[in-house]
């Protein structure tokens, strides 16, 4: 069993969620945000779940509030964001920190696994963390890179490349 496994969080609605619930999956960590201007890649996550899930993705959505104030709502707004605009049935988590002192274990294993370009702090909301089907970190991509650039990576990722 990896880290990623032995980490839990809390669902969007408040439960504990163990995450080797996800073994055997390949997992799109994402550190999301309902009023960013990258939020509509919200569509393209989804996208990706609907098309792969049946494959063995599953995405896991992690609100932040650390860039610009962003992600100010509570849980019902956040849920209504992402399922009333975007259409999200990808699990969604509560809002955590990604940086700093309070960074949920999950981030702080991901930034230590797999630094960016300037280290391994979460510079913006959207960054996003591919994982195995064992729970290993595969790779990091930037907020820029869109959702359907993580394509031929997951079908990889999922033995279907």
């Amino acid at each position: 069993m990896t880290e990623f496994h032995q980490l839990s969080a809390q669902s969007l609605s408040g439960k504990p969620v163990a995450l080797n619930d996800y073994a055997g999956r390949v997992v799109l960590v994402v550190n999301t945000a309902s009023q960013c201007g990258f939020t509509p890649q919200y569509a393209g996550l989804e996208a990706l779940y609907q098309k792969y899930k049946d494959q063995g993705l599953v995405i896991l959505g992690f609100p932040c509030n650390q860039f610009g104030g962003q992600e100010p709502g509570g849980a019902q707004e956040i849920a209504q964001t992402c399922q009333i605009n975007y259409g999200v049935s990808f699990p969604m988590f509560a809002k955590v920190d990604v940086n700093g002192p309070d960074a949920h274990p999950l981030f702080r294993w991901l930034t230590q696994a797999l630094p960016g370009w300037l280290g391994r702090k979460i510079r913006w909301n959207f960054t996003k963390f591919l994982l195995d089907r064992d729970g290993r970190p595969l790779r990091r991509f930037a907020t820029l890179t869109k959702p359907e650039k993580l394509e031929p990576h997951i079908r990889k990722a999922l033995g279907l490349a």
